[in-house]
């Protein structure tokens, strides 16, 4: 059997660039699909994947036309899409009683519309091949809620609704739908929090220590296996035990 072909939005991120190596390390092929980046960036993203079965892909998860359009590419290059791992995502913090109308559309956009404007375009040739996996990428943020963050916690949450109803959608068509939250990891943006406030972060969470872009590619890789036909609509956490649900 050809390799199954996985596409993951915000694909040169600090989670997007780790899940596209884990995804592909298992046996697929993947695209990585982000904004188009500086020189430099993209150079540091040829050097990490180098080895692995990965291509970058230039796109905006907000522009629905240009999503359908980049689709119809990828099939046309690559073929049938399998996989969908929606990671791209922003955050524009501030209270809502100073948020402006752009700070709360732009993270809606991004984080939420993104979702719909990719998956709406691979779920057909899913269901009509009776295989497909989509994982969402939400945030332990979206089950808790963050000071500052109304926008973000809107949209992450607003993601495992998506998730819940399409997997209801598709079950018997062969396609699972979940979604993953991470707590903090090392990341960029959890890089800048001051370096006070990361240690009280860090004091909190019961493993005792922040999570690695791997702890989370590893969960995503374990949905988009053939083998986790059984799983879908479920939201699972990897946040080191910093929030605790049933």
């Amino acid at each position: 059997m050809s390799k199954r072909i996985a596409l993951v939005s915000g694909g040169i991120g600090g989670l997007g660039s780790r899940i596209c190596m884990q995804l592909a390390g298992s046996g697929h092929t993947v695209v990585a699909l982000d904004l188009a980046p500086s020189e430099s960036r993209l150079n540091a993203f040829t050097q990490q994947v180098a080895g692995f079965d990965v291509h970058f892909e230039a796109g905006d998860v907000t522009d629905f036309a240009g999503c359908t359009a980049l689709v119809q590419r990828l099939e046309q290059r690559f073929g049938s899409i399998d996989v969908l791992v929606n990671a791209a995502g922003i955050t524009r913090d501030v209270t809502l009683r100073k948020m402006r109308p752009e700070q709360w559309a732009d993270v809606l956009r991004v984080n939420l519309d993104g979702v719909f404007n990719l998956t709406q375009n691979v779920i057909a040739g899913m269901i009509d091949r009776g295989y497909g996996r989509v994982v969402n990428i939400s945030s332990i943020n979206g089950q808790t809620g963050q000071f500052g963050q109304t926008n973000y916690c809107a949209a992450k949450a607003g993601m495992h609704g998506f998730t819940m109803a399409l997997a209801r959608e598709v079950a018997r068509k062969g396609v699972t739908v979940n979604t993953v939250s991470p707590g903090y990891c090392e990341t960029e943006m959890v890089k800048s929090i001051p370096q006070p406030l990361r240690e009280q972060i860090i004091e909190s969470i019961p493993v005792g220590r922040i999570g690695q872009p791997s702890d989370i590619a590893r969960a995503v890789d374990f949905l988009c296996a053939e083998g986790a036909s059984f799983i879908t609509g479920v939201n699972l956490p990897v946040n080191g035990g910093l929030f605790i649900s049933f």
